[in-house]
């Protein structure tokens, strides 16, 4: 994969740490991803996830993904973070502009919260963003209620950009986020 420009750029890879695997999603984690990510501290502290998280979701999330990783030009990739044979969080790159930007979000079971992993997932992905996607940006938006998730884009070096007014919505709230950078 080494020089290949992004849009030929077919195959998601699989990256390996001390603690955990970064790889993409796959047929059978429904049930770990169900069981990780069904939470209500994870619900509120992320976009787009439902609470209660069914397997229904989760199946449907796989198979987005796996959808997704077929395409020539993915506007979303997706990892799945595997710990001890199961996909106990995730961390991707969205709405990914060729050559230019994407947002980055994460999410990570209770269970394996405050051990650095989330700090790790993301160093590996901004790394893979900027070195295989070729971006020059990579941002992240963090809701105002929620320092330990800014914490993780800083010790990455993500710069704070300032406060997006009642961007997100969320149980009919408008919430204020964060806005975080990291460019290259």
């Amino acid at each position: 994969m080494e020089g290949q420009k992004y849009k030929n750029m077919t195959k998601i890879p699989v990256i390996k740490s001390q603690n955990f695997i970064l790889r993409p999603f796959r047929k059978g984690d429904e049930w770990s991803l169900q069981k990780n990510i069904n939470n209500r501290k994870i619900y509120r502290t992320t976009s787009g996830i439902p609470y209660p998280y069914t397997l229904k979701d989760a199946k449907k999330w796989i198979a987005k993904n796996l959808k997704e990783k077929k395409k020539k030009n993915p506007q979303m990739i997706n990892f799945a973070i595997e710990i001890n044979g199961e996909a106990a969080g995730s961390v991707g790159l969205g709405s990914i502009k060729d050559g230019h930007k994407a947002e980055i979000s994460y999410w990570l079971g209770e269970k394996y919260w405050n051990r650095g992993i989330m700090t790790e997932a993301v160093r590996l992905v901004t790394k893979f963003g900027f070195e295989k996607l070729k971006l020059v940006r990579i941002y992240g938006r963090v809701y105002i209620f929620n320092p330990a998730s800014k914490k993780v884009l800083e010790k990455n070096g993500y710069q704070s950009e300032g406060i997006l007014r009642k961007d997100a919505k969320k149980d009919d709230k408008f919430i204020d986020c964060y806005l975080l950078a990291n460019v290259r």
